[in-house]
């Protein structure tokens, strides 16, 4: 079998999982804000909401990386 387009995966994979997590982190941020301007007694209620969101939307780009790294460099299809 022919794992020449590997890094070209692993590229994609870091990549798409970086704009979707930035996107993500973006329009999340911007509703926080534009609420916590409306209803400014609500912002310490919805601050920690937001911040484990953040984190769980990293979560995923650092796993993606994770992945992206270990097909790159440890070959799991070549046995």
């Amino acid at each position: 079998m022919d794992f020449s387009s590997i890094p070209l995966a692993v590229g994609h994979m870091i990549g798409l999982g970086a704009l979707g997590s930035c996107i993500g982190i973006g329009i999340m941020a911007s509703k926080y804000l534009e609420a916590s301007a409306r209803q400014p007694e609500m912002m310490e209620a919805m601050q920690p909401k937001v911040f484990l969101l953040a984190g769980l939307l990293d979560g995923a780009f650092i796993i993606s990386v994770a992945l992206g790294v270990w097909f790159a460099i440890a070959d799991p299809f070549n046995s």
